[in-house]
């Protein structure tokens, strides 16, 4: 790969422990990398020779977006106001559109995530993760293996969460018999994955993380099983948690989610967990001297009217937050900077309650360097010369902005910068530029993946969906 040198970039947010900005600066990228940031590199030989030139004049550039909690398979099952996950409790929600998951296919996976994904690099996401628990009769176990396929054809780098429900409704689950696994079945699958796919290496493009889909849908064993092989394996743990199953669970074993968790030693600095807006005080600690993170997914909250996270308490705790999509059955877009911004006004609706409000450029840092603590990616997250080349720019020249670049760390979230942006760079590669997927032919891949929703889903289900015509 060739040396490729912005030049002249507006502004550089580095998100840096200085967090510092560059005005009028350059980053030269090579391979995979940032070998040097600072300003007039293109008058350098040694630094500008050779190296395709970015013009970065009238652009801004941020680190990667990190999106730490997803689920593509559901891009598939959004936009059906008759499954409408503001009008229902997260347990009767679960029941209902779990009844339409159990019809997914491999090639539903397989074109739900290249859309989910390219939402994501569209709106400056670079690495994300997602929580995979779609496993039926007609996926098999193929599920994560074709989204590694669906990841490598547009550059994204990616961390699959292997997720799995090992409890039959008879026994007090919401998961239909087609989507239920062995705990034998899901153990022995994360394993392979592990082995295939699992990348530890710096600047690496997939990791695999063991996510169990919930406490209230699993055996106990399912999640004692999966501690014992992430010990063995070095990876990461996540699953939900605090999201309405912390009072099902008190009453299947005799104590709420979180101490459920931490008696088999579940929580700890390599888990995070997704949600959790119904904890209480003691839980969130526990949470922080345990190391455990929250992936925040403010959609969901606000589409389903829950409680909004202390963000700023919950780190004066000690607990690293981070930013998530959540699928798009209670979130219908995968845009992380959309999030980004409600995040941001969901913590200034209660600033004066709470004694002050997390800042637009807090919840920047949140999206990226505390992503990438998240996931284990030292790596990643911020502009510094080392680190890997993930990186996104907007262009600033609109009429739209004018009045409002003197501020380019808080310019995002709190002027509302959430459509596509100009470029996206990934691992030194650019895989998104001026509204132009470079890798793949989006048109074919959207008439293909519209084709495999009707014939899948919509057909299976014309109760749910509003036809085109008819």
């Amino acid at each position: 790969m060739s040396r490729q040198l912005i030049k002249n970039a507006g502004a550089i947010v580095t998100c840096n422990a200085a967090d510092e900005v560059i005005f009028n600066g350059d980053i030269l990228i090579d391979g995979p990398k940032i070998l040097k940031i600072g300003k007039n590199l293109c008058e350098d030989p040694l630094y500008a020779k050779d190296a395709e030139v970015i013009d970065g004049r009238g652009k801004y550039v941020y680190p990667g977006l990190i999106n730490t909690h997803h689920h593509f398979f559901q891009t598939f099952v959004r936009n059906l106001t008759t499954i409408d996950y503001p009008n229902l409790l997260v347990m009767d929600w679960i029941d209902l559109i779990y009844r339409i998951f159990q019809r997914i296919n491999d090639d539903v996976i397989y074109y739900s995530s290249l859309t989910a994904m390219a939402d994501l690099i569209k709106h400056g996401c670079t690495c994300a993760f997602d929580h995979q628990y779609c496993y039926t009769t007609d996926t098999g176990c193929r599920p994560v293996d074709r989204q590694m396929e669906a990841a490598k054809a547009l550059g994204i780098r990616y961390h699959a969460g292997r997720g799995g429900n090992t409890l039959e409704r008879e026994n007090g689950s919401s998961i239909p018999a087609a989507m239920v696994e062995s705990t034998d079945t899901f153990i022995r699958d994360c394993e392979r994955l592990i082995d295939t796919y699992h990348d530890s290496r710096p600047f690496s493009m997939s990791q695999v993380v063991i996510s169990p889909c919930q406490p209230i849908n699993c055996y106990k064993e399912t999640f004692v099983e999966s501690v014992k092989l992430a010990k063995a394996k070095g990876v990461r743990l996540h699953t939900h948690l605090g999201e309405g199953e912390s009072e099902g669970i008190r009453e299947r074993y005799g104590v709420r989610s979180v101490q459920w968790c931490e008696d088999m030693g579940f929580l700890g600095p390599e888990t995070f967990v997704a949600h959790a807006w119904e904890l209480t005080e003691d839980e969130y600690k526990v949470l922080a001297r345990t190391g455990t993170g929250v992936s925040h997914c403010p959609a969901p909250a606000v589409l389903g009217g829950f409680p909004i996270l202390d963000i700023k308490w919950m780190q004066e705790q000690g607990i690293t937050v981070s930013l998530g999509c959540d699928g798009s059955a209670t979130n219908d877009s995968s845009n992380l900077l959309d999030a980004l911004r409600m995040a941001y006004l969901m913590q200034a609706y209660h600033t004066k309650a709470r004694g002050g409000c997390v800042s637009a450029y807090d919840l920047l840092k949140i999206a990226t360097v505390n992503g990438a603590k998240t996931l284990g990616r030292a790596d990643l997250g911020s502009l510094e010369e080392g680190k890997g080349a993930d990186l996104f720019m907007i262009d600033t020249t609109g009429l739209e902005l004018v009045g409002a670049l003197h501020d380019p760390k808080n310019l995002l979230a709190r002027v509302g910068v959430t459509g596509p942006v100009w470029l996206t760079m990934i691992n030194g590669r650019v895989v998104y530029k001026d509204g132009v997927l470079t890798g793949v032919d989006e048109a074919a891949l959207a008439r293909e993946g519209e084709a495999v929703c009707t014939k899948v889903l919509r057909n299976e289900f014309q109760n749910y969906w509003v036809v085109p015509g008819k």
